[in-house]
């Protein structure tokens, strides 16, 4: 079994797959945006990235696409496939913020192209160099 007695917080937030680099977890505890969860509503205290991780600790992660509340359901110290992963962690994020991630991913273009438009094509420039004697 996976399981450690001592955990750090930053490589408990690597390993559950919330950030990519372990050193992007410890980076986002020292900026503040790891927070301990006593009571729900009321942001909790700042997390230190060498923090040992208790199972049925609630934290509040801020990631560049989401905010994250999370509950600990069991110890994991190395990297597993995304589908094993999420068995260490419960996903207690309020409905309201799914909500408005939801809405602000329809919002946001995709940023491809839509077909003939945009950037004339080579055989339009060729036109174009005719239609203006060049």
């Amino acid at each position: 079994m996976p399981e450690k007695e001592k955990l750090r917080l930053d490589k408990y937030l690597w390993s559950i797959r919330l950030f990519k680099t372990r050193s992007q977890a410890a980076d986002a505890c020292d900026k503040g945006k790891v927070k301990l969860n006593t009571t729900p509503g009321i942001p909790g205290d700042n997390a230190k990235a060498a923090r040992t991780v208790p199972i049925g600790e609630e934290y509040e992660v801020k990631t560049e696409s989401k905010r994250w509340r999370i509950k600990v359901t069991g110890l994991l110290d190395h990297r597993l496939q995304y589908s094993e992963a999420v068995n260490y962690y419960t996903d207690i994020t309020p409905p309201e913020e799914i909500e408005r991630l939801q809405y602000q991913a329809a919002s946001f273009n995709t940023g491809k192209r839509q077909s003939k438009i945009g950037r004339p094509t080579k055989k339009d420039r060729r036109e174009l160099g005719d239609f203006l004697d060049e």
